[in-house]
């Protein structure tokens, strides 16, 4: 019985799950295998380079300057 309830929450060993009591219930849930910092990596691979505040502030202006040109 064990075996075909891991198989629908498609759990394999070292599987983490939540047990939450919902009334007389108690429900166990498959948690996500993707944490904040596993989407972040996934997204950005390379740390980006630190910047001084007047680079951050030279860049900001450059853009403004390209994106809102004065007329």
């Amino acid at each position: 019985m064990l075996s075909r309830i891991r198989e629908k929450l498609g759990l394999v060993p070292g599987s983490k799950v939540e047990w939450c009591k919902e009334g007389d219930d108690v429900v166990v849930r498959p948690v996500s295998k993707r944490s904040s910092k596993t989407i972040h990596e996934a997204l950005f691979p390379v740390p980006p380079q630190p910047h001084s505040v007047d680079e951050m502030d030279e860049g900001i202006a450059v853009h403004l300057r390209q994106k809102c040109p004065r007329r």
